[in-house]
């Protein structure tokens, strides 16, 4: 990631024309008649990356870490147990290449005819379990010996006991178990006991507790709230599943598609590219099961009405790390991964991989129209890469657009360099990204006006403001108010040039305020709440209200791009027959401004208001205070033809207008 940069607000008004006087009314001309290039339905949509514990421990409903004992330390997050005198033993078993992708079990042995000897889990920071909901509790088992009984225990962080059932009946092959208990409390550090009772050897494995209650109810599901936040940005399409996870360390632990769908228990888990990558974060603990896998994504895209994006491994690990690459002449097993996908994706039931997908549950295609090809690279070897890919895959797909790299930095040699190259190639959409600071973003509103409209088309697929929180001494970024608004100011630029920009999408989306890696994020929760950002709303607000097609709006003839702190773009729905203004001060005053309403249409006579504000440019929301920054709605009349009004400061203004 480029260096990142902190400024005041002074600065950031200075940047852009100063402090603005409040009494001097603003004039902004809509031209309602003009049609300007079509606003993709893609345009503004979400990017997930299993960071901060995205994934395990967060939109995957899985409460038990270490499911199969198939971490580093094989009994990390577990810890033996005892009660009334109960006395046993575990050894964790290696099958090796019997079961190469879940190799290990754990033979758990009862000595004792009294009390009882077991494994506690201890969840991933803690359990998050709600009273008077349902939990459903799975194990693969086999008796070995004896007729052992498990019970099963959900408890407090004061011990108490909140939930419990039994099983028991195993046979002597392997086979699934499950039970289910209700919770008669709440608890977000909960955790789990299975006891194990009567003398005898049982083998156990994939050791699972899932709520009842995940989104659309469904198995090995996601975690609901959350899935929910995602829906409601109304998001064009969910890129995954990455972001550096794609490129892993190294191009043994790199992202493989194929190795996340099946069965969940035949999924090769390994560690996350995140565990150790900032020392000041370490999470020892924290690997990819994979039981949030490809499958899994494309069907949270078809929940959620979004595009599906995937990002594959194109031969060469992250650049930041060990750097390896595939030799040139082994992409072939990467290409063939793409080609795979797309009919795992598109194909008949009747193809492998197409059949594999039916299998699962979806018979139906998942329709993928776009495909990422690498993530963040850069130089000669990534375009060497990239030229082989799209041979193939534009061959056998020609109607599948593929995203490819534009480097981790917006300007620069690497990325002029990837954009000069990229350009020759015509590739589809070049990936830009942008963590900068506020004012960067306030300064690059304009970036896109004066692209070449025929070069490839672009995709800001990460951005993000970063400013550090100087007025509570915090030397990390948090989602402040500050670096949403200047988030919204550039995305006026975004959707102002949509025949080039024609998606984009804030990074990172996911954070657990326990176990995060890097901010600032877009969501964070802990294991029972979640919160949206600042930017979260700024996200939404554009997303909910895009439009068709953009209307030019200006301001003294220009487009209104920080002239008096002011920006602004416009857009009409052609199936609602809705005029759609968005409106961004920057400035700490509020703001007298008149939209002229030019045109020959003749719009009803009052207009609708979101606005999202706050005087404190440090103002954020938490777990506790989660609509500290939110969207009020509001809303006028209209006199001929004119709507006035008066701009919050450092606000975000959305005003639709009926005709």
């Amino acid at each position: 990631m480029k260096k990142l940069f902190t400024c005041t607000l002074a600065a950031l008004l200075c940047s852009v024309g100063g402090i603005v006087s409040a009494q001097q009314v603003k004039k902004l001309s809509v031209l309602t008649d003009s049609r300007g290039p079509a606003i993709p339905a893609a345009m503004w949509g979400i990017f997930f990356e299993d960071i901060n514990f995205a994934a395990d421990g967060g939109l995957y409903a899985e409460l038990v870490k270490n499911r199969s004992f198939e971490f580093a330390k094989p009994m990390m997050a577990w810890k033996e147990i005892t009660k009334d005198g109960g006395a046993g033993s575990t050894l964790i078993i290696n099958r090796g290449e019997t079961n190469a992708n879940n190799p290990r079990f754990a033979r758990v042995s009862v000595k004792k005819d009294k009390g009882s000897y077991g494994l506690a889990n201890e969840g991933f920071r803690g359990m998050g379990v709600f009273k008077d909901k349902q939990y459903n509790f799975s194990i693969l088992a086999r008796q070995l010996s004896g007729n052992v009984k498990i019970h099963i225990e959900a408890v407090g962080a004061n011990n108490e006991k909140l939930g419990e059932t039994d099983l028991q009946g195993f046979k002597s092959d392997w086979g699934k178990y499950t039970a289910s208990f209700t919770c008669k409390a709440t608890d977000a550090k909960a955790h789990l006991n299975v006891y194990f009772e009567n003398p005898g050897t049982v083998d156990i494995d994939m050791v699972s507790l899932f709520p009842q209650d995940t989104y659309k109810g469904r198995a090995n599901g996601l975690r609901a709230d959350l899935a929910e936040k995602l829906a409601a940005l109304k998001p064009g399409f969910i890129r995954f599943p990455g972001g550096c996870i794609v490129e892993g360390r190294d191009l043994a632990n790199r992202y493989q598609w194929k190795k996340t769908v099946g069965d969940i228990a035949d999924r090769e888990l390994i560690i996350n590219r995140w565990n150790t990558e900032f020392a000041n974060r370490s999470a020892p603990d924290y690997f990819q099961s994979y039981g949030l896998g490809f499958f899994e994504y494309f069907q949270l895209a078809d929940d959620i009405g979004a595009e599906p994006l995937p990002i594959l491994n194109c031969g060469m690990a992250c650049q930041y790390n060990t750097a390896e690459v595939a030799p040139v002449d082994q992409t072939d097993t990467y290409i063939q991964d793409a080609l795979d996908l797309v009919e795992f994706a598109n194909g008949d039931v009747n193809t492998k991989w197409g059949g594999l997908r039916a299998a699962m549950g979806h018979p139906k295609p998942f329709n993928l129209k776009m495909m990422g090809v690498g993530n963040e690279q850069w130089d000669a070897q990534y375009v060497e890469r990239y030229k082989l890919f799209a041979k193939v895959l534009k061959a056998k797909y020609p109607n599948i657009k593929l995203v490819t790299s534009s480097g981790p930095s917006p300007d620069g040699d690497k990325f002029d360099y990837l954009h000069a190259e990229l350009t020759k190639e015509k590739a589809d959409f070049l990936d830009e990204h942008y963590y900068q600071a506020p004012e960067w973003f306030l300064k690059n509103a304009q970036r896109y006006d004066n692209y070449d409209r025929s070069g490839p088309k672009i995709f800001a697929g990460e951005y993000a403001a970063h400013i550090k929180d100087t007025k509570n001494n915090d030397a990390e970024y948090k989602n402040t108010w500050i670096s949403a608004l200047a988030e919204a100011a550039f995305m006026t630029g975004l959707e102002r040039n949509a025949d080039v920009v024609q998606m984009a999408s804030y990074a990172p989306l996911l954070a657990h305020v326990d176990a995060w890696q890097w901010r600032p994020d877009l969501i964070w929760f802990d294991n029972l709440r979640s919160v949206g950002t600042p930017n979260y709303y700024v996200q939404q607000i554009f997303s909910a209200n895009k439009g068709t097609n953009v209307v030019p709006v200006k301001m003294d003839g220009a487009v209104v791009a920080g002239k008096d702190s002011i920006y602004s773009s416009a857009s009409m729905d052609a199936a609602t027959h809705q005029l759609i203004i968005k409106v961004v001060n920057t400035s700490s005053v509020a703001q007298s401004v008149q939209i002229d309403l030019q045109g020959k249409g003749k719009p009803q006579k009052v207009y609708s208001q979101i606005t999202l504000s706050s005087t404190d440019k440090f103002a954020y929301n938490t777990l506790a205070n989660p609509l500290k920054v939110s969207p009020q709605q509001g809303g006028g009349g209209i006199q001929a033809g004119k709507i006035n009004t008066s701009l919050q400061p450092m606000s975000v203004n959305v005003y639709k207008v009926n005709y």
